[in-house]
């Protein structure tokens, strides 16, 4: 999730191709971001025997993580809105490296966990810059796209990246997985320092403020629904390792990771040709995709057959919703898309942290049989509120326009 950025004046992108080294550094600073937010998942039991805690608590690496970018998102978001953009990207990569490594070396539950909220720090100043330094990147016309090339290390992390590191972590140890990354961010870093251009920050007064978004009809459907949408994902993706490990599929949890991931792929390319016009159905497809996942895996989890095929259907459900909610947010804001962004990305890493937390409960009293039923339950307030915003919210047939060239998008103001 990200918070937009400024755009650049016209006559500074006007007849410019694409640059494309610059835009694939920044998707692959997106990877790292959501790799190593999402990493944990899949290595669980390691991570959990190595640092003599139970799986539950294992999990709360994921939910440091989502706590500290929510907390940080919006503070930090104002704070530095006046530095530098490359600047600020090269802080921020740098946070993950530092935090990636103390994790890969720590045999401390204390010390790895506040390494992983450091990462959710530095998470918190990436997504508030990736997307809208994308398209300052670009000329007017090619901005959408700039976007999209940026954007796409979030499926590349869910669909390689994810089950990538699973399997490192299991043939060679988690740690290795996190070393992986450092390694990684360190290629990036150079990289981003030779390629990208920078670009100033924002002056004091381009800001606006944030809460008046929640008086735009549409606004608070839509984060009520990222809201409980993620919570319910996290519950059952932050603990799928285990899942699958009390039902016979440990050694598949790669191969269930990679057919989720490739399944998001094809939900994120239906929902990039489909979305100007169908939003709303898009949306309730999804949801009703996710729900019927969480069904068969609630009712048929002890046969591979039927979690390979709840597997692509989850990926197909949840790999467009982060465009569809970002999407709804811009367009039920509309002067106020920015603001509303900011509480899309705080709330979305707040359900994440409450995912993890829920998840360890849920683990704790009832057992991992109990993920699946979860997420059915929740996705009923989902589908209710989709089919509720019909006139605002989640519209159909109501493309968005992208901001006039020579605009300025403004960074929003925590008030």
């Amino acid at each position: 999730m990200s918070l937009h950025d400024a755009a650049p004046p016209a006559d500074q992108t006007e007849g410019r191709r694409l640059p494309l080294s610059p835009l694939l550094a920044l998707a692959t600073a997106v990877f790292i971001t959501s790799l190593t937010e999402t990493l944990p998942a899949g290595l669980l039991p390691g991570i959990s025997a190595d640092l003599h805690v139970s799986e539950s608590a294992a999990g709360q690496l994921v939910t440091v993580y989502a706590v500290a970018t929510a907390a940080t998102a919006i503070p930090l978001t104002s704070a530095t809105a006046g530095w530098r953009r490359k600047r600020l990207l090269l802080a921020a990569m740098t946070g993950f490296a530092v935090a990636n490594t103390v994790t890969a070396v720590s045999t401390n539950y204390p010390l790895t966990m506040a390494a992983r909220f450091v990462a959710g720090v530095a998470a918190s100043v990436a997504w508030a810059l990736l997307a809208g330094y994308a398209r300052r990147l670009a000329p007017a016309h090619l901005q959408g796209r700039a976007m999209a090339i940026a954007m796409a290390g979030i499926p590349i992390a869910l669909s390689l990246g994810v089950p990538a590191g699973t399997f490192v972590g299991k043939a060679l140890g988690w740690q290795t997985a996190f070393w992986s990354m450092t390694a990684l961010t360190v290629v990036l870093i150079a990289w981003i320092t030779a390629s990208v251009p920078d670009h100033p920050g924002l002056r004091q007064h381009e800001r606006t403020p944030i809460l008046g978004a929640l008086r735009v009809p549409g606004v608070a459907a839509v984060l009520v629904v990222t809201l409980v949408f993620v919570l319910a994902h996290t519950i059952l993706y932050a603990y799928i390792a285990t899942f699958l490990d009390r039902h016979g599929m440990g050694a598949s949890t790669d191969l269930v990771l990679l057919v989720f991931g490739i399944a998001s792929l094809v939900s994120i390319w239906v929902v990039g040709v489909h979305i100007h016009r169908r939003l709303r159905t898009l949306t309730i497809a999804a949801t009703l995709l996710v729900a019927l996942a969480a069904t068969v895996l609630a009712l048929f989890a002890d046969d591979p057959a039927p979690v390979y095929a709840a597997s692509a259907l989850w990926g197909l459900g949840w790999g467009g919703v982060p465009t569809l909610l970002q999407t709804a947010a811009g367009q039920a804001g509309g002067e106020q898309g920015d603001a509303a962004q900011a509480m899309l990305v705080t709330l979305w890493n707040v359900a994440m942290a409450g995912g993890g937390i829920v998840g360890g409960l849920l683990l704790a009293r009832s057992g991992p049989g109990a993920f699946p039923w979860s997420v059915l339950v929740l996705m009923a307030p989902v589908l209710l509120v989709v089919l509720a915003a019909r006139a605002h919210g989640f519209r159909d047939g109501h493309p968005v326009s992208s901001p006039p060239a020579g605009s300025r998008e403004a960074v929003p103001d925590p008030r």
